[in-house]
Formats: structure tokens, C-alpha cells, sequence
């Protein structure tokens, strides 16, 4: 179950179940809630930053050829910060759960792919994880 958090709070406070680790959606829905309820004001950047790039999940047929016709793209990390730093152009983020998760090979090829093309990539296991490598790549790791 999850509560709503007071924004003072943000930073302490666990946003998903606190008896064990949660799904990648949950992990997911987490990393956005504290991202929502200040994460991006810290930075001075929009919420409309940071998102969620709709390539997993379980489809029918129908619903996957079309969306494959529409540029899904197999192994494309999950979440993007659209904001340059340092010499990266933006960050993108391949959420896995706190407890397991390890990245295929079609995951690997693409984020190689994508930091030759001079973005920042990283694999998060768990939302905490996911907001530490936001912070360290907006700051030049300097948290």
C-alpha cells in the first residue's frame, strides 16, 4: 500500500511497501512520486524532464506489431532525464528491482549504442538506487 508523502519528507521516506522489495512498476511508480512531489524543483528543472519510455510489458499480438510499427524499440532503457550535464547530452535509466534483475543482451547492445552516441547509461536496482544516480549526474557526482 502506498501514502501519500508530505513533500518536506521526500528524501527519507520510503514510497512503496516497506516489507520487501517491490515490482519494477512499483520501484517505477516510487522514483516518480519523489521526482513529482519536489525531485525536479531541487535542480531547477521541469517535471516534464524526466520519463518513462513505454517498451516492456505483456501485449497481445495486434498490440504489439503496432507498436513495434510505431518505433518500440527492444532493449531501450526505461526512463530518460532529458537534461545535458557535464559532456553527456541526457541520462537514461534501466530500472530493475532492488532484489534482482540483470540486464539482457539486446539491454546491453543498445545502452553501448546510446553512450557512444555521448549519453550517460546506467543500470538502478531499486527507485532509491535510480534517485542517487539522478543526483550524481546532475551534480558531476559532487552529493
Amino acid at each position: 500500500m502506498t501514502l501519500p508523502i508530505p513533500a518536506h519528507h521526500h528524501k527519507n521516506v520510503r514510497l512503496y511497501n516497506p516489507f520487501g522489495a517491490g515490482s519494477e512498476s512499483q520501484e517505477q511508480q516510487a522514483l516518480f512520486r519523489w521526482w513529482r512531489i519536489g525531485g525536479f524543483r531541487t535542480f531547477g528543472l521541469a517535471a516534464c524532464q524526466l520519463f518513462a519510455i513505454p517498451n516492456g510489458g505483456k501485449r497481445g499480438i495486434a498490440t504489439a506489431a503496432r507498436m513495434k510499427s510505431e518505433g518500440v524499440t527492444a532493449g531501450i532503457p526505461d526512463i530518460f532525464l532529458a537534461a545535458p550535464s557535464g559532456d553527456k547530452h541526457g541520462l537514461f535509466i534501466e530500472l530493475k528491482r532492488k532484489d534482482r534483475g540483470k540486464l539482457s543482451t539486446c539491454q546491453k547492445a543498445s545502452m553501448a549504442a546510446l553512450e557512444a552516441a555521448g549519453y550517460a547509461c546506467v543500470v538502478a536496482h531499486g527507485w532509491e538506487a535510480a534517485r542517487q544516480e539522478i543526483e550524481n549526474y546532475l551534480t558531476g557526482g559532487e552529493q
